[in-house]
Formats: structure tokens, sequence, C-alpha cells
């Protein structure tokens, strides 16, 4: 598409990009410009020098996080590259703006090596008061969060993993709420053993699932201790999944897995047929979050499932990371976080899913993207837990 001859309204809402750096002091007479740049701004490099505490009261960093992407993975695009990421970070810069009040940077890298971007990010981190990854292929993201989460004092979250990890415990909570389940109770089959699907099963643990109760299937089938390409380096995490879940080593692909199965959580976007979902257990809950073709589609989902969710902002229920990291980071940063903990994290799922507790329907057990309670109330919980598990400075 010619994008300089074109009216397509997406193209002239990016046009110039979607953001741009503002002034939070007055620059009108030379007293501000005194007091704002030389020579005043000296006292304040010369307390924070000898007190680097400080730079979180007299600069941006105590509201401003970083979005850093290689390009690897964005969206449903794939490997496109740091420059044809810029639009969705921009994007999520501005998410974070409009519903926590962080400010966002977006750092896209011109390089795919681990230890290029490691290193990178620990360079930049005194700009910021947080980390956010973002669409980092895996299984390269695991090595690059959690060393940076090692190295660095302040909170580093990839979101692809989290924040839809905690957006499906809480709609999980909700929908089980809605039918008198209880999560320890539950069948839980997760199609999909990448970044999202690895941490979304951890999640649900961590939530209360019992993790005997649960299957993780990917490309080759149901993931179990006894399979033997679950040894090379790149299958480690998925290992690790094999060891904690599925203890009878229930074998084959998704439709021995949802034979009686109580949820699904899609997050592969491979399709599941629709005979495989008739023999789910009665009343079940199926989340297709694939986007933007559904593993399963809704109306298809419907007719063997009580309770449907999805990715999609155009069907009810949408599972969106929106609802999670704006008040994530947020929270993390009122508390002066040194790092995001599982406790934090389980408290954000809880604050999502009460937002719309007290009243609960079949087409509205996930609160709206848009609805103003979601973030203050992330943020409150998260800051709370940050407390509890002694990670805050604040």
């Amino acid at each position: 598409m010619d994008a300089e001859s074109t009216d397509d309204p997406v193209f002239q809402l990016h046009r110039g990009g979607k953001m741009a750096v503002t002034s939070t002091v007055p620059l009108t007479s030379r007293e501000d410009l005194s007091l704002a740049y030389t020579p005043g701004v000296a006292r304040v490099c010369e307390a924070i020098a000898a007190n680097p505490a400080l730079v979180d009261d007299y600069t941006w960093v105590s509201h401003t996080v970083a979005v850093v992407t290689d390009g690897s993975a964005v969206l449903g695009l794939g490997n496109i590259g740091p420059r044809a990421a810029m639009p969705v970070m921009e994007g999520k810069a501005v998410l974070f703006k409009q519903f926590g009040g962080v400010d966002a940077v977006p750092i896209c890298l011109d390089t795919q090596d681990v230890e290029a971007i490691i290193e990178t990010v620990k360079a930049l981190a005194p700009s910021f008061g947080g980390i956010n990854l973002e669409d980092i292929s895996a299984p390269r993201c695991f090595e690059i969060e959690r060393r940076l989460d090692e190295a660095l004092s302040i909170p580093v979250f990839h979101d692809d993993q989290h924040g839809t990890a905690i957006v499906v415990l809480a709609a999980l909570r909700n929908a089980a709420t809605l039918l008198e389940r209880k999560l320890t109770d539950l069948r839980v089959v997760v199609s999909g053993a990448g970044a999202a699907g690895i941490a979304v099963t951890k999640m649900l643990i961590a939530g209360g699932v019992n993790p005997a109760e649960v299957l993780v299937v990917d490309s080759k089938g149901i993931l179990h201790s006894d399979r033997a390409d679950l040894s090379a380096p790149a299958a480690v995490a998925k290992a690790e999944l094999a060891a904690q879940t599925n203890p009878h080593r229930r074998s084959g692909g998704i439709a021995d897995a949802l034979a009686g199965a109580d949820v699904l959580i899609g997050v592969s976007g491979g399709e599941i047929p629709e005979s495989a979902v008739a023999t789910m257990a009665s009343g079940a809950i199926v989340f297709a979050l694939a986007n933007p073709t559904p593993e399963v589609h809704p109306e298809i989902a419907s007719r063997h499932a009580a309770l449907v969710a999805t990715g999609r902002s155009d069907f009810p229920n949408q599972i969106n990371n929106v609802l999670a990291f704006p008040g994530i980071f947020r929270g993390a940063l009122e508390a002066r976080a040194t790092r995001i903990t599982e406790g934090m994290k389980v408290a954000a799922a809880d604050a999502i899913a009460n937002v719309v507790a007290d009243n609960l329907h079949a087409d509205a057990f996930v609160p709206s993207p848009l609805d103003p309670r979601v973030a203050p109330a992330v943020a409150t919980a998260v800051a709370e837990a940050a407390r509890r598990d002694g990670v805050a400075r604040a």
C-alpha cells in the first residue's frame, strides 16, 4: 500500500507517530530557564550524585518505563524487525499513559542477540523506573527476562507472558464463580506451550488450579515428563512444565486432552476442531485467545461451552493485556518495587476480577478494557502486594 497517497484512516492516525514529549515545567522567562537548566539543575545533579536514590524524586524515573522489543514476535505479524515494530511499541506507550498514568518510551533494538539485548537494557536502565519487555520471541524471552530481573533493581516484566496470564486468571476466577465451581476442581487444558502458554499455566497454578489437573499441549502433543524431545536447550521451559503437570503422563494430541476437560485455554494460534471441543465436560469454559483468528470460533465454542472468551474486541469477554500492565506498573512504581513477584501478579488478577465480581453475566465476566476502575484497582493491589512481599522501597 502507498501510505503517502492513501486516505486510509489508520494511516492518517499514525502519520507523524502517536506520541510526543512535552514539558511539565514552565519555560517562559530567564528565571524559569535558570531553574530548569543551568545553573539550577547542577544542584540537583550534585544531590543525586551524593544520594542516587534521589533520582526517583527529582527526575522522571519514578513514573517512566521503557517498552523494549527486538521486533522478533510482533502481534500476529512475527519477526518483522525493529522499525516495523515501532507503531506497536508507540501504541503500547500511549496505553500506559491513557490507562495507568505511566509515561513510557518505545525502544526498538536492532539486534536479536540475547547478550546484546541484555547488555543494552542494563545500560539503559538508569533512565527508567521499570522495563516492559515486548514481542520478543520464545525461548529467548525467558532468558532475557530472567537475567535482567536478576541484574536490575527495578521491575522487569515481559507482558506477552505475564500480562496475558494475569488476565486469564482473573477471567477464570469469575467464570468459575459464575458457574459455582472452584478453581481447584477444574480440569484445564492449555493449547500452546510458547511464552504465553507457559506463563498462563504457571499463573493458573499460582492462583489455585491443581497442577495435577492441568494438561499443556504443544504442536507435538501433550507435555509429559517422558517425552524425549523436551531435553533440548530450547525446550527447558516445557520440560519444567511437564514435570509440574500431568502426573499420570497422559499422551496424545489436543483431542485426547480435551475429552472430559472443564476448561480450554487457547494461546497457540492453531485451529481446534469442533469435534474435539464437543467432548469437553458439561458446563465447559473456552478461552480461545488467538488473534485475529481464535482457535475455536466463539459461535462454535458456544454450542458446547457455557462460557466463552476471546482475545478480540468484537466478541464479549475480551482477554486484553491492557487490563493488566498499566495498573501493574503504576502500582510497582508507586511502591518503588525492585521487582514484580508472583504475589503481585496474583494480586493484580484478583483486582481485575473483583472490578466486575458483583455483576457477573455470561457475556460480561471480564471487565471492559475501557473500564476506568481497573487500573487504579490493580495499582493499589500490586503496591500492597509489593509491600507484603518485601520488595517495596516506598
